[in-house]
Parts: C-alpha cells; structure tokens; sequence
C-alpha cells in the first residue's frame, strides 16, 4: 500500500444503496472501521439534467437494449476527485487476476464505474482512458457485483486487514497455481482419511505434498494456468540454469485431484 495512508475507492453506479453491502462486513467492514480503506459511492443519476433524470437512450444503429448517455457519465467522472486508476466493469474488459489487484493495493486507491443496460457510450471510454475489466465470460445485470468482489479483493491484501499475513502467500493464484486442499478434525470423516504426510510433522515433505497437490490440481483443472505456470518455469530454469524440483507425490496427487 502506498505510504500515503488510508486506500480510497469510489464506486459510480446507478444504485448506490447496493454498497458497502457484503463490504460493511467481516474482515472488509473490520478494516473499514479502523481506517485502513474508504469507500465512497456516486449516484451517477445525480449528474443527469432533465426533469426525469434520464441517463440511458436508444443505441445508433438499432438494437435491443439501451446505452448509458456520454454527457452524464462523463460529468459524474470529472467530479470524481478519488486518486488512482479509473476502471469500467464491463464482460468486454480484460479478465481481472490477482496480479492485476496486487497492482490496484500498491496504488492509492481506484475508481470503479458499474455499467448497466446494453454498456457505456464508447466515446467516454476513450474520453477518459477508463481501464475495463471482467470478472469472467459471462454477463451480470450490472457492474456492482463486480465492483463488490474487486474491492474486496482488494481489501484483505492490505496491511492490517487479514490478522495473520502469512495466510495470504500461499493462497490460490499467488504463486500462479490453484491451491492445495486444506483438511482439520476429525481425523476421519465419514470413512475418509486425512492424508498421512499430513499427520507426520515432517514439514520437509508436507510442503512437497502441497506443491504437488497445488500443481496437480492446477493441471487438472485449470489448462491455461498451468501452461503459464510451465512456461514461468522454464525461464526462471534458463536465467538460472537449474532444474526444477518435482513434488515426490505429484504422480499419486494427480490421480486423487
């Protein structure tokens, strides 16, 4: 996080009352109360100028649907004086990954825009240079939902917020593989086992178990991850010009993932 305190997000929607929601609680409501980030939400239908406070019309061109109006979106972003990158949800922005959050804590804060209807103008895109961004290849109703679990991606990496930062290295995506399967009492549940290297106190091999499962279960079921993975590998492998260690228990892990 940067050093120049509270992180600071500011949300533009057509329905402020869907925040803080989910975000006033738990660990991202803890974090909130005591000042470790801010959240500020904008009625985007405040900057509209008629009577009826319109802020959609009819697409160019024909089509379903209705489009967010460019005058009123862009006089809700020139207001908005929230430091930190500008970001659209929208199902046709880049697929946001634990990278890309990373990069969003370490700056001061972020201004995220929910789209609605059939999307925003595109000329207020590129009026203000908005970043845009998905959850995923499919389609919410708007982009609060988005918005929501963003922020709160956000939110439990900085400092303060998860009460033992350890816990957050070794989660799925940070090392670029899914995580390993986690298991606790009882030590046998409805005849299934926990995993004997678990129980052994040898911390050596747990950790390989673990690798292996990660890698494992990655493979298994996230192809695009591991390939990326793979190829991270290889060039760390070439720039040292070191073999990579294999988890022991890959083989079997494969089999049980």
């Amino acid at each position: 996080m940067t050093s120049r305190g509270t992180w600071a997000a500011a949300v533009l929607t057509l329905f402020p009352e869907m925040f803080p929601g989910p975000l006033g609680l738990s660990l991202a409501g803890k974090a909130m109360e005591r000042g470790r980030w801010s959240l500020k939400t904008v009625d985007i239908r405040s900057f509209a100028t008629d009577a009826h406070r319109t802020v959609d019309d009819t697409p160019f061109g024909g089509g379903p649907g209705m489009v967010l109006k460019p005058d009123v979106v862009d006089a809700a972003l020139r207001a908005e004086t929230t430091p930190g990158p500008r970001i659209y949800l929208s199902p046709r922005g880049r697929v946001v990954d634990q990278r890309r959050i990373r990069e969003l804590v370490e700056g001061p804060g972020a201004v995220l825009l929910c789209g609605r209807f059939e999307g925003l103008d595109q000329r207020v895109i590129e009026e203000h240079a908005l970043e845009e961004l998905s959850l995923g290849d499919f389609v919410l109703s708007g982009g609060e939902p988005a918005a929501i679990a963003i922020l709160d991606a956000c939110v439990r990496l900085l400092p303060g917020t998860v009460g033992a930062p350890e816990t957050l290295i070794e989660e799925s995506f940070e090392a670029g593989l899914l995580e390993y399967p986690h298991y606790t009492r009882p030590q046998v549940w409805r005849g299934r086992a926990v995993p004997e290297v678990l129980l052994s106190g040898n911390h050596a091999k747990i950790k390989a178990w673990r690798q292996a499962a990660a890698e494992a279960a990655t493979k298994g079921r996230r192809p695009d991850l591991w390939d990326r993975y793979q190829a991270r590998t290889a060039a760390r492998q070439n720039s040292n010009g070191t073999e990579r260690a294999t988890g022991p228990l890959a083989g079997a892990i494969e089999e049980e993932v």
